[in-house]
């Protein structure tokens, strides 16, 4: 640093005090710097020097150039034919005349083309290496597609000419992008669509099964094949068509979803029509011809009759019966068929396969006649019956009613089913009309014709038999195989009034009966159940005496009246005028009150009572005779026996009546209080 003194001012002005700097150092640095400053402008005027002499030695060299140059046209042009144009030109490629520019242009022109995004081109190969294909389709650059787009074209090589699309002319990187895959999408759509316009024939080539039919590739877009479209007969198995080519129509294209449908049958049935009008045009009933199954129903088979089909009906396959034609036949067999009717205006053809047999009829064995036993197989069995196939073809019905000497008609499963082998004999037959009826009862004895039947089933015999059937008006017993019984619904009980048989017994029980009636002509037996005992009423006439007072229980009651339940179980009926008690209150079912006797019929099992008659002074001297020679129950088997079963069997039903009374009358009184 500079050394800084304080010195008195010797110089003008009044004294101040001011620091003295040591300027020796800088003047130093500063003579340093300046000399080295005017070393930097001596190399600068050095170059710049250098710079001007090679620009003025490049104006000479250019001027010596001029002035040969003018001097070499000076020698021979003659400044009146001078091109100015010429001579005045600057800038590259401006030396051109009008001339030579179109003549270029017309050279470049043929070499360059003028190309537009988004259409097809053709382009041919120029260069392969591994990943890529060089192409040149005139333009200014060459383009790149993918290797994996040829890879349908195993032997391409330089010089192959194949079209392309293109996607840009010239991408950020400067380059020529095109597509060949696009451009095949773009021709195949094209190609599709005058197929389809000009109704043409194509060559598709099936790539693999898909749902419900094939997947084909025509020029180079996936149409669909309908299973229906492959043929004019059902296909079963698609996958026969995989990796084959296949001509096909286009029947239809969706722009909206890009889809194609194409057709082979449409190809197939053109020459059908023809075969079908040959066909049509000579055909006769009994004609006689071969087919192929095509398809197989559970009413028939459709035969293809070589560009027609008909019907074999299931009833026409065979003489036998048969369930399905599955059973004897199978697709695509070849079948000789008798045509046994057809409509040309509905071309329609039904055929017969049994027909070109004999019947099996007319080789039936002579030796079989009304009365012969014959053996078979059961081949359905019907809600009348069962047949009897004896042969194929040859089959006889065995009605229900043949089946079983009972009278009383039962299901035919009960008896046989499907598939039994049975023996039968033959009812009726007719050669002619080919029908026969078969029994299996006949094949043991009538039991009605037995000798002891009229002695086993005499009037008054007692017989155990089972509940076969119930009706309104009685039920069906059966004491054996083949003999049954009656009994009547007023027959079933000597006490109760019984509406329904159903309401004293079921089917399947046994029960014991007495027979009333026997017609062994028309195989009839009238039978009673309650013949099993004595009849009570005649011991009842003697205690149900007019005048008689018993203790009753009160059933049921309407507007009529009420129903009575009296001692050993039997029921008496009191009318509404009677029915009322001494102090007029109600009488309520379940109630038991002392009833007097008004009217006994011992035909008609009615008893007439009233309980009126126990207070009313009209009836008092009555009541007084009657009331002290009550009657007293009499002893007798038949009487003991009706207690003891009414004891059984009322006594519950009596505590329950008297139970369901006083929770009644403890419900009214609470209902009062309340």
């Amino acid at each position: 640093m500079a050394k800084v003194t304080k010195e008195k001012s010797e110089d003008f002005g009044p004294k101040t005090n001011k620091p003295v700097v040591d300027d020796a150092p800088l003047k130093k640095a500063v003579k340093g710097a300046a000399a080295e400053e005017l070393f930097e402008k001596d190399e600068l005027t050095e170059l710049k020097l250098e710079k001007k002499a090679e620009e003025e030695e490049g104006i000479s060299r250019l001027v010596r150039d001029v002035t040969v140059r003018r001097a070499a046209n000076t020698s021979n042009v003659s400044l009146e034919n001078f091109n100015w144009d010429t001579f005045e030109s600057k800038g590259f490629g401006e030396g051109y005349s009008k001339i030579e520019r179109q003549n270029l242009d017309q050279l470049y022109g043929g070499t360059v083309a003028s190309v537009n995004e988004s259409e097809v081109v053709e382009g041919t190969v120029v260069g392969i290496n591994n990943r890529d294909v060089i192409l040149n389709i005139g333009f200014k650059s060459d383009g790149l597609v993918p290797l994996a787009e040829f890879k349908d074209m195993t032997n391409l090589k330089i010089g192959d000419v194949v079209d392309l699309f293109i996607e840009e002319r010239e991408n950020a990187m400067g380059q020529l992008v095109l597509s060949r895959r696009k451009a095949k999408l773009v021709k195949g759509w094209d190609y599709v669509q005058r197929a389809l316009d000009k109704d043409e024939v194509i060559e598709g080539f099936v790539k693999r099964r898909t749902k419900g039919g094939l997947i084909v590739d025509v020029f180079g877009i996936e149409a669909f094949l309908p299973g229906s479209q492959i043929d004019v007969k059902p296909i079963r198995d698609f996958d026969i068509y995989v990796n084959k080519s296949i001509e096909v129509k286009v029947v239809k294209i969706n722009n909206t979803n890009d889809n194609v449908v194409v057709s082979h049958k449409v190809l197939i049935e053109k020459d059908l029509e023809q075969q079908k009008a040959v066909i049509l045009t000579n055909l006769e009933k009994g004609q006689v011809l071969e087919g192929v199954i095509k398809n197989m129903t559970n009413f028939g088979v459709f035969i293809d009759l070589g560009g027609v089909d008909g019907l074999l009906h299931i009833t026409d396959i065979s003489w036998g019966r048969i369930s399905h034609p599955e059973e004897l036949l199978k697709l695509d067999q070849t079948v000789k068929v008798v045509v046994l009717d057809f409509d040309g205006d509905k071309k329609r053809i039904s055929l017969g396969m049994k027909q070109l047999t004999p019947h099996p009829w007319e080789s039936l064995n002579t030796e079989i006649a009304i009365g012969s036993k014959v053996k078979g197989k059961i081949v359905n069995v019907a809600d009348y019956g069962a047949f009897l196939e004896l042969q194929p073809g040859v089959e006889g019905l065995i009605h229900v009613s043949e089946m079983s000497w009972s009278q009383h008609l039962r299901n035919p499963q009960d008896f046989i089913k499907v598939g039994d082998e049975l023996e039968a004999v033959v009812l009726t037959i007719d050669r002619e009309e080919r029908k026969m009826s078969l029994g299996i009862k006949q094949l043991s004895e009538d039991p009605w014709t037995r000798h002891e039947i009229l002695g086993k089933y005499a009037v008054g015999t007692r017989h155990k038999g089972i509940v076969r059937n119930l009706t309104n008006f009685g039920l069906f017993i059966e004491l054996e195989e083949g003999i049954d019984g009656l009994v009547h619904v007023s027959d079933l009980s000597w006490t109760k009034k019984i509406k329904h048989p159903s309401e004293f017994t079921k089917v399947g029980d046994s029960i014991d009966v007495q027979v009333l009636e026997l017609d062994s002509a028309n195989r009839r037996l009238a039978l009673s159940h309650k013949h099993m005992e004595e009849n009570p009423w005649d011991t009842f006439e003697t205690i149900f005496t007019i005048g008689s007072v018993h203790k009753c229980t009160i059933i049921s009651k309407n507007d009529k009246g009420a129903s009575l339940e009296l001692p050993y179980g039997i029921e008496g009926f009191c009318s509404a005028k009677n029915l009322v008690k001494e102090d007029n209150g109600k009488v309520e079912a379940g109630e038991a009150y002392d009833f007097k006797v008004l009217e006994f019929s011992k035909d008609d099992r009615r008893i007439v009572l009233s309980l009126k008659a126990i207070w009313s002074t009209e009836d008092v001297a009555l009541k007084t005779a009657a009331a002290p020679k009550k009657a007293a129950a009499p002893k007798g088997k038949t009487v003991e026996k009706i207690n003891q079963e009414v004891e059984k069997s009322t006594l519950g039903d009596n505590e329950a009546l008297n139970a369901l009374k006083e929770k009644m009358n403890a419900a009214k009184a609470k209902g009062e209080g309340n």
